[in-house]
């Protein structure tokens, strides 16, 4: 018998076959190891898949996952599930995480995970319900957005289980990028919640899978009801009384950051030209809330089991860009927004709907779009290859458009398929694509960040703010407030961060509450959820080991080490050229010795000691086979 949070079972879906089995988890010792989501798809993929595996080929796998904590009533931000897969984008180890009503559903429906092999001749859906799933054909779907797939499927259901329910169904689904392979493509649930960055959707229209339907009336048990009850009021009053989850996200949602982090000169312009967006007030958080929120939409938008309700659904009434649909969030604003040098927040929300409706990555479209406006600027582009588009700084009509040429490889669209920097590459300027182990940026300017430039360069899966979200300490203060220009002490506390995400992300909770308690918390609600005895220090010791089997499964899949742990030369090399941040570079190379010493890793990779200590030996000795150990 499965621990308590686990329903105890695992989907396989042979696409080549055509065959869904289901087994059981693995044994308790591996569960407690790994737990769930992020790091049980780790642990997955080094044990089932070659790291050096074509991500678009039928041998690579793709894992969707929830965890332990995922869909229990009573823990606050429950909501997840991730994707876990080698990534087309950039070749690493790779999970995506998303909210909405998928992920409990999944577990509803009475499976912790689902693991996707092999590749299908013609497309194909899976229908999970209450224990059971079958494979279904989906010529029908393939070509359809999102929005579509995911009514049709319910259309499709209803006959069978009746209207009411199918009304109910969640759908997790690919849209036309994925189909048509873009690396930048994401997977989609719940109409407007997306795994988005990496490519996973690729990888789904690699395998002509477009989608999966879950349907469930079973619920995950506790292991210790007393004590869990207890844990969970105390874990929500203490989000109810904390200024950011109590407040400013409820009200403004993500995008409330953007005047914050424009004040800081660290909110990154027209490709990380500047940190500072003269008119960034007109795509933030408090001008989306004032001019095109529903808020009676907005209510159905928010994530399963979530008291803090950061979700937005907006509404764009005046032509030329008008639409709906959820969000748009931070990052959104930000990539569309001031990485484009677009303050036109109509303009910026319909990109963004189409995002979701045609299955692409925001923060990587945007980005892409940014390093595109840069090359056109500095005459790298042809001008026949744009068929009279004006991709200028600001214009609103070209980010619309663009997005729509991404998703199905239109002109210049098959190049930003391709994300940043493959787009930089291919017209002779690689220094303009800003992207760490080719993954681009995400809303933050390091130059003025030194700790988060540290998290961007040693992130695993590339660029990425939520592997360690120093903002969180160096401009907000959570859990204190550190000097944002020192370098002093940014290795330890990136290493304590990327640990506990790693946790975090494998439980699955919203990383947002962690604006409100920390670790002894979520280590308590474990705990009583499992039945384990979970420590704080055990808690952080399983993301510590997540961290190092992914960086040894990059090590084996292309050679990661310390020559990517680095930054664009941009933020290296070229001080801000305005605001508060003015005249600060990344001083990298002040920190990562000791984020190396603190990781107990030689020039990058993690030693044979470390892997042992963390119990994984038997990955050692994948890295030793290959001559990967520096010692």
């Amino acid at each position: 018998m499965a621990p308590g949070g686990y329903m105890g079972n695992v989907l396989r879906l042979n696409l080549t076959e055509g065959k869904v089995t289901k087994e059981p988890l693995p044994p308790e010792d591996v569960l407690r190891a790994w737990l769930g989501g992020r790091g049980l798809g780790v642990y997955y993929m080094l044990k089932e898949v070659d790291p050096k595996v074509d991500p678009l080929s039928p041998s690579n796998k793709a894992i969707v996952a929830t965890g332990p904590l995922t869909g229990v009533t009573g823990v606050p931000s429950s909501g997840r599930w991730c994707s876990v897969t080698k990534a087309p984008l950039n070749n690493t180890i790779h999970d995506a995480q998303s909210g909405g009503k998928f992920g409990p559903e999944l577990k509803f429906a009475g499976f912790d995970a689902v693991i996707i092999e092999g590749a299908s001749e013609k497309p194909v859906y899976l229908w999970v319900h209450d224990g059971e799933a079958e494979l279904r054909d989906a010529k029908h779907l393939w070509g359809k957005d999102t929005h579509a797939t995911t009514d049709a499927i319910r259309e499709e259901l209803a006959p069978e289980i009746g209207v009411e329910e199918a009304k109910e169904v969640k759908v997790l689904t690919i849209g036309p990028a994925g189909e048509n392979l873009s690396k930048i493509a994401c997977l989609i649930n719940d109409k407007s919640r997306a795994a988005g960055r990496g490519g996973h959707g690729a990888v789904w229209g690699s395998k002509k899978l477009k989608a999966i339907a879950v349907r469930g009336h079973m619920t995950p048990s506790v292991a210790k009801e007393d004590v869990f009850e207890e844990i969970s009021e105390k874990s929500v009053d203490i989000i109810k009384k904390a200024p950011v989850t109590a407040q400013a996200l409820p009200k403004y949602g993500t995008a409330v950051l953007v005047n914050v982090i424009n004040q800081h000169g660290v909110f990154p312009t027209r490709n990380f030209q500047t940190g500072v967006f003269q008119t960034a007030e007109k795509i933030s958080g408090e001008r989306i809330a004032e001019e095109i929120m529903d808020w009676k939409k907005q209510e159905e938008e928010v994530c399963w089991g979530c008291p803090i309700s950061c979700a937005r659904y907006t509404r764009v009434e005046k032509p030329p860009f008008t639409g709906e649909g959820g969000g748009p969030e931070y990052e959104t604003v930000w990539a569309l927004g001031a990485q484009t040098g677009t303050d036109d927040l109509a303009a910026v929300s319909k990109a963004n709907y189409l995002c979701n409706e045609l299955g692409l990555d925001t923060i990587s479209m945007g980005h892409t779009i940014g390093t595109l406006m840069e090359l056109v600027e500095k005459g790298k582009i042809p001008q026949e290859k744009l068929r009279g588009l004006k991709a200028s700084w600001g214009n609103g009509e070209a980010l619309v458009e663009l997005t729509w040429r991404t998703a199905y490889r239109s002109g210049i669209g098959d190049d930003t398929a391709e994300g940043a920097l493959r787009l930089a590459q291919k017209y002779g300027a690689p220094e303009l694509a800003m992207v760490v182990r080719g993954q681009e940026l995400p809303a933050y300017d390091p130059r003025g960040v030194q700790g988060h430039g540290l998290a961007y360069a040693t992130s695993n899966r590339g660029g990425c703010h939520l592997r360690a979200y120093l903002i969180s300490a160096e401009v907000l203060g959570i859990p204190e407030l550190l000097d944002r220009f020192s370098t002093a002490g940014k290795g330890k506390w990136v290493k304590k961060f990327q640990d506990s995400f790693a946790t975090i992300d494998s439980l699955i909770v919203c990383k947002f509450v962690t604006f409100a308690y920390g670790n002894d918390i979520l280590a308590s609600q474990l705990s009583a959820v499992t039945g384990w005895d979970v420590s704080v220090e055990e808690f952080e010791r399983i993301g510590e080991r997540i961290y190092n089997a992914e960086r040894a499964f990059n090590a084996l899949s292309f050679g990661d080490g310390e020559e990517y742990d680095t930054l664009p030369k941009r933020l290296l090399e070229e001080p801000m050229p305005e605001g508060p941040s003015k005249g600060h570079v990344v001083r990298l190379n002040e920190m990562l010795p000791e984020y190396y010493s603190e990781r107990g890793w030689v020039r990058g990779r993690p030693t044979k000691a470390k892997l042992k200590e963390l119990g994984l030996d038997w990955v050692a000795e994948m890295l030793e086979k290959e001559n990967l150990l520096y010692a």
